[in-house]
């Protein structure tokens, strides 16, 4: 079968700990806005225009557990694209300055030779986060 059924993302759903939390990281660090939500449930809806993260809370916060990338099935990380790398420069000063955030991978060359560049933090609620430069 040659014709693709899906033509990107629509959006990525995260469940964290605290919502207000992740919100004010997307939206005052990286510069997402607000664009819905649904307190009952309860979410928030940010984008940064090009994509959609449904941020839900965890229904008991207190006993969820943390994701492990290396032992459980499900999202290793999000990657979101920056437009260059003086854009992943300013992130990195944003995000590593975070006191919540914990760095994982520095930036630095996505694979060893190559011009794209990336880092890796784990966000306040332990999503590991990954930020990239176009590929090369």
């Amino acid at each position: 079968m040659t014709d693709k059924l899906t033509c990107g993302v629509h959006h990525v759903g995260l469940t964290v700990p605290d919502l207000e939390q992740a919100r004010s990281f997307f939206c005052d660090v990286l510069g997402f806005e607000v664009v819905g939500g649904v307190p009952d449930y309860p979410s928030v809806f940010v984008s940064d225009g090009k994509v959609l993260l449904t941020l839900w809370r965890a229904a008991d916060p207190m006993t969820a557990r943390a994701f492990d990338r290396r032992a459980n099935i499900g999202l290793h990380h999000l990657s979101l694209a920056v437009a260059n790398n003086d854009a992943l420069e300013e992130a990195w000063k944003r995000v590593s300055a975070h006191p919540e955030v914990i760095v994982d991978v520095a930036p630095s060359p996505i694979l060893p030779g190559s011009s794209t560049r990336h880092f890796l933090v784990f966000i306040p609620g332990g999503i590991r986060l990954e930020l990239t430069t176009p590929f090369a």
